[in-house]
């Protein structure tokens, strides 16, 4: 075997399950939160991938102004669906909200191609293309930057849910609504905060995958890839939704280049059916999660 090679590939892997493991965070906080199951999540990052290009392309905003307005655009994505369709369903059966986040996902990939098409698109680019080597093992500029900025991201959304009072606020609304609605929290408005902070970190993995391999409406499959990252991990668990990311974009890479890119997936969800069988609750999930 090719050992330098062996190693590209994983590095390869691993900076596209960085953002697996990014956007599951956005699909675990609301869960936790809200305890819904949002579908939609790979519709919002491709949505947050779109505006990007239309403040960075369209407009010809520099990157650095054109992707804060993007974030703040996907957050306030997350708090606009929140409140105006989530927020109605909270009480009904599961099912009928879950069933309602696939109908969301549906009509944002409508909007986004009667906007743009379905025409893939480039993004404008913002971050450096100098060859990266790890030792002697080379990753694409892309990938390298892609997994720098997403575990940033990742350590930054880890400290402010450990320490910021949002972060205390969401924490103990996840852990018992009851006991946080008697503290005195305003739980409504933790339910928009986590869709806010969901919707600008999928907004933000947009980008990332944007710049990586373009972008078109059928970014949106990527979050058929998340769902499985989190079920695999623990729905409610975001030391799950890191690690599970990691390891299936290893997977996936892997099998990918030795055994060609039609087993990707198949592999992904042998691994889904082997975990659902020993923890249907995920690896490190809750056992008192929820049947739908």
């Amino acid at each position: 075997m090719d050992w330098l090679f062996f190693i590209e590939v994983s590095l390869a892997g691993i900076g596209a399950g960085s953002l697996y493991a990014l956007t599951a965070i956005a699909f675990v906080l609301i869960y936790k939160a809200t305890r819904v199951i949002n579908l939609a999540i790979g519709e919002m990052l491709m949505v947050g991938a779109y505006l990007f290009f239309a403040l960075g392309a369209g407009w010809s905003l520099s990157w650095w102004l054109a992707i804060p307005m993007a974030l703040v655009g996907g957050g306030l994505l997350g708090m606009l669906l929140e409140r105006g369709v989530i927020r109605p369903m909270l009480g009904e059966n599961p099912i009928s909200v879950f069933m309602v986040t696939i109908g969301l996902g549906s009509i944002l990939v409508g909007t986004v191609e009667l906007i743009w098409t379905s025409a893939p698109r480039s993004l404008p680019g913002f971050m450096p293309d100098e060859a990266i080597f790890i030792g002697e093992a080379f990753i694409a500029p892309n990938t390298f930057w892609g997994f720098v900025i997403a575990a940033v991201v990742i350590a930054l959304f880890l400290l402010l849910f450990r320490f910021w009072r949002g972060g205390v606020a969401l924490r103990a609304t996840a852990s018992d609504q009851g006991a946080a609605w008697a503290m005195g929290i305003n739980v409504p408005a933790v339910y928009s905060l986590a869709w806010g902070l969901a919707g600008m970190i999928a907004a933000g993995s947009g980008i990332l995958l944007g710049a990586m391999s373009g972008v078109s409406p059928e970014m949106a499959m990527f979050g058929l890839t998340v769902l499985v990252v989190v079920i695999v991990g623990g729905l409610d668990s975001v030391f799950g939704a890191l690690l599970a990311g990691l390891l299936i974009g290893w997977m996936e890479s892997v099998v990918g280049v030795y055994l060609g890119g039609e087993y990707e997936h198949l592999v992904t969800f042998i691994l889904l059916m082997l975990v659902l069988l020993v923890r249907p609750w995920g690896l490190f999930g809750s056992h008192e999660i929820e049947r739908l």
